[in-house]
C-alpha cells in the first residue's frame, strides 16, 4: 500500500481539532492502518479529544489480538470512548468533549472499516462513492425525506452530528467489509473538505495524473479556497 495523510486548520479556526494516523506496515496483528478523527470541544478539549482517540486506538491494536479486524475496530473504538469520556466527566474543562472516528485497514484486497460520526471514507476509481454514512441531522434528514441531498449541503444544522466517541457511556460504530482492486483509491477525510469540495470535484483530483501527495495536497488547496472554513484532515490510500 502507498499513503499520505494531511492535516490543515484552515483559514477561520484558530486551532486544529483534526488527527490522523498512518502505517503501511503492521500495527499489532492488523497489516496497516489508517485513521483520521475530528474532535469538538471549547478551548482545546476537542483538540485533545482526537489526538487521544488516534493515539490511544493505536495503543489498544498494539495490544489486543481479537480473532477478526472488526472486532479490533469495534472493542478499540469502545476502549476510547470509555477512556475520553471519562476524562471529560473528571476534569470540567473536558466537560462535553468527544470526536469523529473512522479507521480502516486493508487485508488480502479486503477493506474492513469502521465509523462514528460524520468523516468519511470514499472508494475512487472511474466513479466515486461513499461507503460510510454520516451520523449526522441533515442525514437522518435526507433518509426521511424532509431534504435532498442538494439541500442537505447548505443545511444550517450540517454540522450537528449524532454520534460520537466520548460523549456518553456507550457508543456504537458501522462496520464495513468490501472488496477492493488494486487499481481504487481510498480517501478518507474530515467534513472540513467535504463540506468544500462536491464529489465531483473530488473524483477529478484523484483521478489525475498527479503523484500521490500532488492529489491530496490540491485538494486542500482547493478547500481552502472554497473557503476553508474548517480544520482539514484527510488520507489517501492506493494499492499496488
Amino acid at each position: 500500500m502507498k499513503a499520505i495523510g494531511k492535516t490543515h486548520k484552515g483559514k477561520i479556526r484558530n486551532i486544529n481539532q483534526d488527527s490522523f494516523f498512518i502505517s503501511n506496515d503492521n500495527i499489532g496483528k492488523l497489516p496497516n492502518l489508517y485513521i483520521i478523527a475530528d474532535g469538538m470541544g471549547g478551548h482545546k478539549a476537542g483538540e485533545y479529544a482526537s489526538m487521544c482517540a488516534v493515539e490511544q486506538f493505536v495503543n489498544y491494536v498494539k495490544t489486543h489480538s481479537e480473532t477478526h479486524i472488526s472486532d479490533t475496530f469495534i472493542e478499540g473504538i469502545n476502549y476510547i470512548n470509555e477512556l475520553i469520556y471519562n476524562k471529560s466527566l473528571a476534569d470540567e474543562n473536558y466537560f462535553g468533549m468527544g470526536t469523529t472516528f473512522i479507521v480502516c485497514s486493508i487485508e488480502n484486497n479486503i477493506l474492513y472499516v469502521a465509523n462514528v460520526g460524520d468523516s468519511r471514507l470514499y472508494l475512487i476509481n472511474d466513479t466515486i462513492k461513499q461507503i460510510t454514512e454520516d451520523h449526522s441531522l441533515v442525514e437522518e434528514l435526507i433518509k426521511c425525506g424532509k431534504l435532498t441531498r442538494c439541500q442537505g449541503r447548505n443545511h444550517p444544522n450540517k454540522n450537528i452530528i449524532t454520534r460520537a466517541v466520548g460523549v456518553d457511556k456507550t457508543v456504537k460504530c458501522d462496520i464495513f467489509t468490501l472488496n477492493i482492486t488494486s487499481e481504487e483509491f481510498i480517501l478518507m477525510c474530515s467534513d472540513g473538505l467535504t463540506n468544500m469540495l462536491e464529489d465531483d470535484k473530488i473524483l477529478n483530483v484523484v483521478g489525475s495524473n498527479r503523484k500521490l501527495d500532488e492529489k491530496l495536497d490540491e485538494l486542500i488547496k482547493l478547500a481552502l479556497n472554497n473557503g476553508g472554513t474548517d480544520n482539514i484532515a484527510a488520507v489517501l490510500i492506493k494499492g499496488e
